[in-house]
């Protein structure tokens, strides 16, 4: 799937970038939140603990990379076919994606601004 299509996918809930990733793929940035990646034309949108049931649920499955030694599956799991038809539907899954790229931000320990002088 190309950027511009991907782009146009997400327009409708905000600033959208775009980046490209490994293996030929795309990270998918909205409102400044890292909210899915596309790999072979597949787009994954990222879960957690609260929402990866309501994916699996729905029929949709992780998003799975192999490495050397083993597979490795990650909190990104599979867009539904009919959110591509259906924009209400893509906004229930991009909104599912976006809380929980939004409350694994605020997991994450705040970095400091700079090394304090101990004088």
């Amino acid at each position: 799937m190309d950027r511009e299509r991907i782009e146009g996918l997400f327009a409708p809930f905000g600033p959208v970038a775009v980046k490209r990733m490994f293996g030929g793929g795309h990270g998918i940035w909205v409102h400044g939140f890292h909210i899915a990646l596309e790999q072979d034309g597949d787009i994954y949108l990222k879960a957690d603990a609260t929402t990866a049931s309501l994916f699996e649920a729905a029929g949709s499955t992780p998003f799975v990379y192999e490495t050397s030694k083993k597979s490795v599956t990650v909190s990104y799991w599979r867009l539904v076919d009919s959110a591509f038809e259906d924009e209400d539907e893509l906004r229930k899954w991009a909104n599912l994606a976006l809380a929980a790229a939004q409350r694994a931000q605020m997991k994450k320990p705040k970095k400091r601004a700079g090394k304090q002088d101990g004088g």
